[in-house]
């Protein structure tokens, strides 16, 4: 047996196909609905023959931070990506993160090619592919810029034709099925024994579980789960973050635009308000999310700043940057001076001017970033190992589906 240790942990190399998909934004209650009114037949199947469970994500519940840890197998505090978005305090510049730069550390993707597995990794967006192929040798692309891969850049060519349809548009479900699609064709074809399956969570920002487009959404995901099974590969099943309703009962948005309240108290330019959910796909949220950070500038009191931001409706946790770095295993030197969390039913921003939400299209606000998006489904295709599950049933993370996947399954 072969195993191969990357960032402290080892993994067998697989003998025969393996996915791992990262399903974007699906929070439990897309299942256990699924599973209720019967559009999950797939995923009904393996509570027999798999494992179907739940894991913690990473906080902030982003997509960044936790797509990293997936692929690398460690909280944030190891690889380095904390958010979306971030203030380089070196430079004082506001960075959106778009490749693989703030990296740390290698990934499991990159360290079974270099063992001599044939690996992939195929994404919705094309943000995350830099990030997620980071030192890999091998298949490298993502179905936003799908018509774009080529053989040199992209370890492959003529994407279109191999899934057999055009690009999608980035604001559809069916950039993802694309995804999909194209996880399968790279097994038929023999192309790649392990692969990574990020999708888009266009979907769930649009749609509450039960609603029909929801449920033909998740029910074609699930079919091509089957697929993969079928096609005789162990797939593995996580998502990056859950998702929650922000909006008030008549259909507003529940929005705390934090760094506009404390200028009212502490003058201006008091504070700036960096919100890490902010990335190219601005029309899933407008940039709000329930995780924001905070760094002074013309107010020396940390303690009245945080117990000011503690007494406004709608935030759930204020925590210094040191404890925000120990309770959720971040890079303290990339923290602000303290951030700020919403609760289940709260976005934060920072000014109004700076959030678009003319996009949601009368659509309710569903956003994620915080406590109440941790909780992730976590699904096996094939039964794991009594031994390999005692003691872990009831503290997954997310990141441990690869761990899951190569050594856990019987």
């Amino acid at each position: 047996m072969t195993m191969v240790e990357v960032n402290g942990r080892s993994y067998r190399v697989p003998e025969r196909p393996t996915v791992v998909v990262c399903f974007d934004g699906c929070d439990p209650d897309y299942i256990r609905r699924g599973l209720a009114d019967g559009i999950l037949p797939t995923i009904a199947g393996l509570r027999e023959t798999g494992f179907l469970g739940e894991a913690q994500a990473v906080v902030p519940t982003f997509t960044n931070p936790n797509n990293a840890s997936i692929v690398t197998g460690v909280p944030p505090a190891v690889h380095g990506i904390s958010g979306n978005y971030y203030l380089d305090r070196a430079t004082g510049e506001e960075r959106m993160i778009t490749d693989a730069a703030l990296m740390r550390c290698g990934t499991i993707l990159a360290a079974m090619a270099g063992a001599g597995v044939k690996t992939a990794a195929v994404t919705a967006k094309d943000k995350l592919r830099l990030m997620l192929a980071r030192g890999l040798d091998g298949i490298n692309f993502s179905s936003e810029k799908a018509d774009r891969a080529t053989l040199s850049a992209n370890g492959i060519g003529d994407v279109e034709a191999m899934v057999g349809r055009a690009r999608p548009d980035q604001y559809s479900a069916d950039l993802s099925l694309f995804v999909l699609d194209a996880g399968l064709r790279l097994i038929e074809r023999g192309a790649a024994r392990l692969i990574y399956l990020s999708l888009s969570d266009f979907v769930q920002h649009a749609h509450a579980p039960g609603t029909p487009e929801a449920d033909a959404f998740n029910h074609a995901v699930d079919a091509r789960v089957g697929a993969l099974i079928a096609a005789g590969a162990v797939v593995g099943v996580v998502a990056d973050h859950g998702m929650n309703d922000k909006s008030r009962a008549d259909g507003t948005v529940n929005v705390l635009f934090l760094e506009e309240e404390l200028t009212r108290r502490f003058g201006a330019g008091a504070v700036r308000v960096i919100c890490p959910i902010t990335d190219p796909f601005v029309r899933h949220h407008g940039a709000l999310g329930s995780f924001v950070r905070v760094y002074r500038r013309n107010v020396d009191d940390l303690a009245a700043l945080m117990a000011a931001c503690a007494a406004l409706p709608g935030v759930e946790a204020v925590v210094d940057a040191e404890t925000a770095a120990r309770r959720f295993e971040l890079p303290l030197d990339l923290e602000g001076d303290f951030v700020v969390l919403g609760d289940a039913g709260t976005v934060i921003g920072a000014a109004r001017a700076e959030h678009d939400l003319s996009a949601l299209a009368g659509h309710r606000l569903r956003s994620h970033g915080g406590l109440g998006e941790q909780t992730v489904p976590f699904i096996v295709s094939h039964r794991l190992r009594p031994e390999y599950l005692a003691g872990k049933a009831d503290r997954l993370r997310n990141f441990d589906i690869f761990d899951a996947v190569l050594n856990g399954v019987a």
